[in-house]
């Protein structure tokens, strides 16, 4: 059923005032702070403080440029057991392009939902002609992951990969003319990842009309995140911050994302 024409999406309430990294900056405009474990909170306590439910669905237009060519999926699958850690897994596609340039992307991540640390992932990227299938075994408690069949590398304490950032990305304060960042990002080479708030605004797409806040993230790889992409994405302005639309500079014109659809899902009533 499609979203209906409102100012917000009802979701359950997150808290925004938790500090959200572990590396302090210097400056007024730069926030940064630091998650809490929360080790003696209930797992169906934390589940239910998330911003967003169990099988929540985004459904997205996905446009190349001004050509409606594609759609996208923002899709959080369930509970799950990673070595034994109760994980939320959410799923990320998106398909679309042109004749001389698609993007067939798609990014599963298997987060702590306390910590929001990744502990899998799985990425396989087509864009234009770069092609790559990748299999990440992370491991927060010792900083260090494992790609696919090579030895291990280091990581970083918390660390967050493509998908589970956009997520992420829901749970922080996000206040007007701040820049946060974060040294998050699993590979520790590429970081900061840095996110600024830039405005706020009112946008119109295919599921309604919402206030938004339009946040500017960077991470220090490619692909729609990339440096290059100078991506926007728009949140709600209220506790859900669903993402409502994405735009990203790609080597060949812009990818952009209205949301279409969305199911709200359900409440985290069974946790493994």
């Amino acid at each position: 059923m499609a979203a209906a024409h409102s100012d917000t999406l009802t979701a359950p309430p997150a808290s925004h005032s938790a500090d959200t990294s572990n590396r302090i900056a210097s400056g007024p405009a730069t926030h940064v702070a630091s998650l809490p474990t929360e080790e003696a909170v209930p797992l169906a306590a934390v589940l239910s403080r998330l911003p967003f439910r169990n099988a929540e669905r985004l459904e997205f237009e996905v446009k190349y440029g001004f050509l409606g060519v594609g759609r996208a999926v923002l899709e959080v699958l369930g509970v799950e057991s990673v070595r034994g850690a109760p994980t939320v897994h959410t799923l990320f596609i998106v398909n679309g392009g042109v004749r001389i340039y698609r993007v067939n992307d798609r990014y599963e991540s298997w987060f702590d939902p306390r910590s929001f640390s990744t502990l899998r992932a799985l990425q396989d990227i087509d864009e234009g002609s770069y092609e790559r299938q990748r299999k990440f075994e992370i491991f927060p408690e010792r900083k260090a992951f494992i790609e696919n069949d090579k030895g291990e590398a280091p990581s970083v304490a918390q660390p967050l990969d493509e998908g589970s950032f956009i997520f992420f990305l829901r749970t922080i304060p996000l206040e007007v003319g701040k820049k946060y960042e974060f040294d998050r990002y699993f590979r520790p080479d590429r970081n900061p990842v840095t996110v600024e708030v830039v405005r706020k605004e009112r946008v119109k797409v295919p599921a309604g009309s919402f206030d938004a806040i339009v946040v500017r993230p960077v991470i220090k790889t490619s692909g729609i995140f990339g440096e290059g992409g100078r991506a926007e994405v728009w949140f709600t302005d209220d506790s859900a911050r669903v993402l409502v639309q994405l735009k990203s500079k790609l080597k060949f014109g812009s990818l952009n994302l209205y949301l279409r659809d969305r199911r709200s899902g359900a409440p985290w009533t069974e946790v493994p």
